[in-house]
């Protein structure tokens, strides 16, 4: 066996098998020949892939094996580890997309034959989609900072093909920290490390241990099509590493992309995984469109630059490197920048860039790195370019900033703020901003700034914000704004304000503070009719109240059975929930299932079938400890089946629905089932417990659970209906709209 040979855990062995990991430790002490470890741990060892498969294959239990679970694992057990291996799966992805030929031509013989020949054959591709082509290591460190770019400048790499000459600037002089008195023009930041693009040719001694892996990508691509192949891998890749890398969600990615309008050359100096750049970029048949992008994990630069070449024909200008310290464009005049920087960072290069000519607005403090990337922003802007900037709340008050942020307004470059509902993107919990930004031109500065609040769009729980509310609320008031440079009044939702309104001691930019709040619950009227609906659903409460219980004598000894058993006899199917298809359908989220809402949630684009509901379904979240099982009726059905989320299907002639959700919500029963860990519970749904009774039996007691059911309903709307009205009666009488009587 080679000592480079690929590895998987017994977690990958059980995918690998369609099995449960507890199978994989039965066969490991049942067979005497089940391969040994050969690296990891004592209680987490792994195992040479190929000697797995050979053993799966001879015991009759790798034939169902799907192609995407293989390939996945070879990814993820690669001996140089999963980021070298998506990156030559990358490279060779985009040789299947642009020369296909030229592949069939390489793969055929050997891998020794394969990975002698295709540094040539990529070099053919990579000179003509990103400049350059040179040989060398592909990838460089592993991520840190979230994935988001580095501070440290002697990895910094930058591309060889310089900006074209409708993007270079005339040289300006070089303005001190403070604000200068005019809008002069950078022309570069600090020196920065010699020039190369991210991404490299991987030579063959690194290609000959990934030479099955590409194999096998290949075959997935005749299937899927090279883009979804890496987008699958590439998804899954940053699925099983959340704590290393800060995402850009794919809505909010869009809706800075739209924010920003069309555009030719488009700007990403803290590209992550290239979120924002994918959204900017027009379809496969356009060209003539200019992406850059930097960040400091050079894995990331180089995924993105693979991602955006396979995604679109655009030309591709990607660098690895610290952006605020070593600029990898400085000449670039683009006229779109979207950028998600990193957040609070202290070690940003204050010490080192204090007569940085970018400061036009003013120097940065230690504490302000994100006005520091707001510069940037501005700075790497054509004239009347357009900038999106996620930046956290705090951003548009803190005092250590107002006076750059004074200045942005003085001189019409910040156009607009936005305040993102919470949970638009990570840290989900605080309501992120939007600054759209413009380079000053020639023209006198807008007078007015636009102020918008999209917080009522917020999802409730993990479900995420209501994305199309967002967006249309958003875009409606940016582009009204944008064509008359003022906004008439949205109570509680946008206006424009006069600049020099917010030219006080604090220069507080936060959009709440300015917006009007709209009417408290619509006014007096809307009150009087939340006050009619609740006296409805408690008198219908009432009507739906459980008779007096009646004690049972003993406790009657039922034969047991367990989900899992009745899953092997085909009496139900179970089914887990996470994936999103390609299919853009609502998702029931865990949340949804606890409140007893409708699906809220969204998943990102998947090549794995989404999981739909159908009326009848029993549906169960496994994390929590709550004892939950919610019935699918006509109004949920067909929404997909989020994270953390189990599905029922009983066969109706064996199994009544609502006795089944009815046992399954049993403490006790959902105690036994349960495995604690120091921060979470997780229910084993396979290990629940219900009677073996006839179906007539089991439909009295459904018809009492599915009773209990309404009744609990009726509570919980009830609930609601008086949060509602007493909120809407403090609300109006603090704010006048409603009297004392």
């Amino acid at each position: 066996m080679q000592d480079n040979a690929t590895e998987v855990t017994a977690a990958g062995i059980a995918r690998l098998a369609g099995v449960g990991r507890a199978a994989v430790s039965n066969w490991r002490r049942r067979h005497a020949d089940f391969p040994k470890p050969v690296g990891g741990t004592e209680t987490s060892p792994s195992f040479a892939l190929a000697e797995v498969e050979a053993w799966l294959r001879g015991h009759g239990k790798l034939a169902e094996v799907p192609l995407r679970e293989r390939v996945w694992q070879q990814l993820a057990g690669h001996p140089a580890g999963p980021v070298t291996a998506l990156t030559h799966a990358g490279c060779v992805l985009l040789l299947i997309h642009d020369r296909p030929t030229v592949w069939l031509e390489v793969s055929a013989g050997s891998d020794e034959r394969l990975a002698a020949m295709l540094p040539g054959a990529l070099e053919q591709v990579f000179t003509p989609r990103f400049g350059t082509a040179r040989r060398g290591t592909a990838t460089g460190a592993a991520p840190v900072n979230g994935g988001r770019p580095e501070t440290t400048a002697d990895t910094v790499h930058t591309p060889a093909t310089p900006a074209t000459p409708a993007h270079a600037a005339s040289a300006h002089a070089t303005p001190t920290p403070a604000a200068p008195a005019g809008p002069t023009l950078p022309t570069s930041s600090t020196p920065s490390a010699p020039s190369a693009p991210a991404l490299a040719v991987p030579v063959g001694p690194e290609l000959l241990p990934s030479a099955p892996l590409l194999r096998g990508a290949a075959e997935l691509a005749a299937e899927l099509g090279a883009r979804q192949t890496f987008e699958f891998l590439l998804g899954r890749h940053l699925d099983a590493n959340p704590r290393q890398y800060t995402l850009t969600p794919a809505a909010l990615a869009e809706l800075m992309a739209r924010l920003a309008g069309p555009a030719r050359t488009v700007l990403d100096p803290a590209c992550g995984a290239g979120a924002l750049l994918c959204a900017a970029a027009p379809g496969p048949e356009q060209s003539g469109q200019e992406l850059y992008a930097q960040d400091g994990a050079p894995e990331l630069a180089a995924l993105t630059a693979l991602r955006l070449a396979l995604h679109t024909r655009a030309a591709v200008h990607a660098a690895a490197g610290d952006t605020l310290r070593a600029d990898a464009h400085p000449h670039l005049r683009a006229d779109a920048v979207l950028c998600h920087p990193p957040f609070n960072e202290r070690n940003w290069g204050h010490d080192e860039l204090a007569y940085d000519p970018r400061w036009e607005y003013g120097f940065p403090a230690r504490t302000e790195s994100e006005l520091a990337w707001v510069q940037h922003a501005l700075a790497r802007l054509a004239d009347g370019g357009t900038a999106v900037v996620l930046m956290p709340p705090a951003a548009a008050s803190r005092r250590s900033g107002r006076r750059i942020r004074a200045d942005l307004l003085r001189r019409g470059a910040l156009r607009a703020v936005v305040a993102l509902p919470a949970g638009a993107a990570p840290p989900y919990n605080i309501p992120l901003h939007l600054w759209v930004l413009r380079r000053p031109g020639r023209t006198a500065a807008h007078p007015e700034v636009l102020l918008a609040d999209a917080g009522r769009f917020a999802g409730e729980g993990r479900g995420g914000p209501d994305w199309q509310g967002v967006r249309e609320a958003v875009l409606g008031a940016w582009r009204a704004y944008d064509r008359a440079g003022r906004l008439d009044e949205r109570p509680g939702l946008a206006r424009s304000v006069p600049v020099i309104e917010l030219l006080d001691d604090d220069v507080d930019l936060a959009p709440a503070r300015h917006l009007p709040p709209p009417a408290a619950a619509g006014g007096a009227e809307q009150l009087a009719g939340v006050r009619e609906r609740l006296g409805e659903t408690l008198r219908l409460t009432a009507e739906l109240t459980p008779p007096p219980a009646e004690a049972a004598g003993s406790a009657p000894r039922w034969p047991l059975t367990t989900v899992g058993e009745l899953a092997r006899g085909g009496a139900l199917l179970l089914r887990t929930g996470g994936n999103g298809g390609h299919a853009r359908v609502p998702v029931l989220t865990d949340h949804d299932v606890l409140a007893g809402t409708g699906p809220s949630g969204t998943l990102p684009e998947s090549d794995e079938e989404a999981v739909l509901t159908e009326p009848g379904d029993v549906v169960l979240p496994v994390l929590g400890g709550g004892a939950v099982a919610r019935v699918i009726d006509e109004a949920v059905s067909g929404a997909a089946l989020g994270r953390n989320l189990v599905l029922l299907r009983p066969d109706p002639a064996a199994l009544d629905a609502w006795f089944l959700a009815g046992f399954l919500r049993g403490t006790a029963n959902n105690r036994r089932a349960s495995s604690y860990a120091s921060t979470a519970t997780r229910l084993d749904v396979r290990r629940l417990h219900l009677p073996r009774l006839p179906l007539a039996e089991q439909r009295r007691y459904g018809a009492r659970f599915r009773a209990l059911d309404e009744f609990e309903r009726a509570l919980k709307h009830a609930g609601r209906l008086g949060e509602q009205l007493v909120r809407g009666m403090y609300d109006g009488l603090t704010d006048g709209s409603v009297t004392p009587g």
